[in-house]
């Protein structure tokens, strides 16, 4: 199941490259295992790394925390959830990447404990991008002060932007929201000393990603479309 899963996510993501000129090789895939245990992971892998599938997103520490003893393939782990300041001294060297950074209270104690640690961290700074009351990141408006700001910080690497767009039945009603996204994307990657480092832009869940590459998605973090209902 799992392997025609993930087939039928790439033909639609061909599907949304063709239709946005883009090239599907350039869209990474984030498997999103919130509440998938370990052991169901580990069967899991070798469909996912057979298909190219080579990046975790985990939304709770204590999971990721649980999980990762027992993975023993070569993946690269995502802090895609609410990431809270006392927690973050246990992910930092764990991760490829944080996808949500919302405050400069978090990237103070990330940096804090990079530096301390001697490691980097890549990081995208989350934006609430409909503002949700229900859902964490900044605004857009304080996108660019925000990405600057962070510039002080030796141990942080801006990488780009991630969203958490609403759930829609109708995908084409985010697709505003992609819009904006992407907007905000390409005036950060315009600022002097900021823009080449900027890489991605994360949106798009099981329900609305091929609207979200569309719209210039470079990741798109698909849990339920891969793994089926938990």
């Amino acid at each position: 199941m799992i392997e025609k899963n993930i087939k039928q996510i790439k033909t639609n993501i061909l599907r949304a490259c063709e239709i946005s000129r883009k090239n599907p090789d350039s869209i990474k895939i984030v498997a999103v295992t919130k509440t998938i245990e370990h052991a169901r992971l580990n069967d899991c892998l070798k469909y996912l790394l057979e298909n190219g599938i080579t990046d975790i997103g985990e939304n709770r520490v204590q999971e990721m925390m649980e999980k990762q003893p027992y993975i023993t393939e070569n993946i690269n782990w995502h802090m895609i959830g609410n990431l809270q300041r006392n927690k973050a001294k246990y992910i930092v060297g764990k991760v490829k990447m944080i996808q949500s950074l919302d405050s400069i209270k978090l990237a103070t104690e990330i940096n804090r404990v990079a530096t301390r640690d001697g490691t980097d961290v890549d990081v995208l700074i989350e934006v609430n991008i409909a503002g949700e009351e229900s859902k964490h990141g900044i605004t857009p408006e304080q996108v660019l002060d925000f990405a600057k700001e962070t510039t002080a910080f030796s141990n942080i690497h801006i990488k780009g932007l991630m969203t958490v767009a609403p759930y829609v039945k109708n995908p084409e009603e985010n697709r505003i929201n992609f819009r904006k996204m992407r907007e905000l994307y390409e005036t950060l990657k315009n600022q002097p000393d900021i823009g080449n480092k900027i890489e991605y832009l994360s949106m798009g869940m099981t329900n609305d990603y091929p609207v979200a590459v569309e719209e210039g998605a470079n990741i798109v973090r698909i849990g339920t479309g891969i793994f089926g209902n938990r």
